[in-house]
């Protein structure tokens, strides 16, 4: 889960931080940088597992754009993110491995530079990679999100002691990766040629640490939910996980339905709940056609497969299906997820929303957040109305000019500025000025639908 980031010379980030709950809601006209945000988030988790040059080809548009443009002569030459992140306690590997992490609460930054190489050709290379745990004394993060008889179980306690080292630290001339304490296996990474970063390197519960935040990198879903992929019936031979264009759903249901057929009908019951004409939901498995086909029975007793299904109506079933899935966890970034769904039912898809993210008042092996960006003014008034769920943070997105100053000169450029949206759920320990802390659900309406705030 995701806890605090921060950006710097990446698109429209310059200076950048925020923090999030385990319901994150950014709220913002379109072109205000929510979706270079998720762009941010995207690129960190690729980063986790692939060289440089490959990361980056996932990225819209070329890799040099995505470096802060100041001008058109100056751009900046680096790009740093820093992310804080609660994981969890336990940490397996592919070979079989298990520990338990002594640290739950841990930070991981990397800064990668543009530079031309010997060929006077743009290459990217690692100038910085570091993951340590965060002090617990410093930790105001977690004493304002998690109830405090509920601490000790999301961040076990720890004997006083000596800390030791970072897992992976940067030196004058090397990027080091460490075992747990500093005293025992060490490998060292020569820079400045370092194309790759440490983390991909891990693969075992050796380093547990840094293997429980590579996993969790790995986990987050950036779902763009296509339309033609939801509807499409799945082969046997196909995943049964849901991709993050909506491809294996009928998969997916199938497997859910094999292994627990009162689960599935909770995800018909909670789909019902925001679309009260879908009356019965099914996975029929098409032995012709070796494929499995998902089948929905309206009020009036008429059926109709996947093929003819609204774009929302799917939309929303893929959600039901993240919740009741037992194999879901992770962070899920969705953008504008009201899309397709009626006003009037915009607060059950706020309630859904919620439910698939963490409750830090129970107990639990899994940490689910959920991370959307939206342009809707109803679904922020629905997140704030969920009276007694306080996990949630709302933020306003918007593309401001700002004044930079670079090689002593000043400059205009535009910048996203994330602001607190006030609300039920727990406030920011950032600092903002005080006119900034007073945007509220209305003032946020007046400003999506373009109306007077005065």
């Amino acid at each position: 889960m995701i806890t605090k980031i921060e950006i710097d010379g990446f698109k429209t980030f310059r200076n950048f931080q925020m923090e999030f709950a385990p319901l994150t809601v950014i709220a913002g006209t379109n072109a205000s940088g929510k979706s270079n945000l998720f762009d941010a988030l995207h690129l960190l988790s690729r980063l986790a597992e692939h060289d440089l040059k490959t990361a980056f080809e996932a990225q819209r548009g070329d890799a040099t754009e995505m470096f802060t443009i100041f001008n058109e002569n100056m751009v900046s030459d680096q790009i740093f993110i820093a992310v804080e992140m609660i994981v969890n306690k336990k940490v397996k590997d592919k070979f079989g491995g298990e520990a338990i992490l002594k640290y739950t609460r841990l930070r991981y930054e990397i800064r990668i530079v543009k530079r031309v190489n010997s060929r006077n050709l743009p290459e990217l290379v690692v100038g910085h990679e570091q993951l340590e745990a965060i002090k617990t004394k410093t930790d105001k993060w977690v004493n304002n999100n998690i109830p405090k008889s509920k601490i000790d179980f999301w961040r076990p306690k720890v004997k006083s002691g000596r800390r030791g080292f970072p897992y992976i630290e940067t030196e004058s001339d090397r990027i080091s990766l460490r075992q747990d304490g500093g005293g025992g296996m060490k490998k060292e990474f020569p820079l400045p040629n370092i194309f790759q970063p440490i983390i991909t390197a891990v693969n075992s519960v050796d380093f547990p640490h840094v293997l429980a935040a590579k996993d969790e990198l790995l986990n987050w879903r950036f779902l763009q939910l296509n339309p033609e992929d939801l509807r499409m019936p799945s082969g046997y031979l196909d995943h049964d996980q849901i991709t993050h264009s909506g491809k294996n759903l009928s998969a997916a249901l199938f497997r859910i339905k094999r292994s627990d057929p009162l689960a599935l009908k909770e995800i018909e019951r909670r789909l019902n709940l925001v679309l009260p004409n879908i009356k019965k939901l099914d996975v029929l498995d098409d032995k012709a056609g070796r494929q499995y086909v998902l089948k929905i029975l309206n009020q009036d007793n008429r059926s109709f497969t996947s093929r003819v299904l609204s774009e929302g109506t799917l939309r929303l079933l893929a959600l039901c299906t993240f919740l009741y899935d037992p194999e879901f966890s992770g962070v899920l970034c969705f953008e504008e997820p009201e899309n397709g769904v009626h006003p009037a039912r915009i607060k059950y898809t706020a309630k859904l929303l919620a439910d698939l993210a963490s409750d830090f008042s129970y107990e639990d092996d899994l940490l689910n957040q959920v991370i959307v960006n939206t342009h809707s003014p109803v679904l922020v008034d629905a997140v704030i109305r969920l009276k007694g769920q306080n996990y949630f943070k709302i933020w306003l997105s918007e593309l401001a000019t700002s004044v930079v100053e670079l090689d002593g000169k000043k400059l205009q450029i535009q910048l996203t500025k994330m602001y607190p949206v006030e609300g039920d759920g727990p406030q920011t320990t950032l600092t903002f000025p005080e006119e900034i802390k007073k945007w509220t659900a209305s003032k946020v309406e007046a400003y999506l639908t373009f109306q007077d705030s005065e």
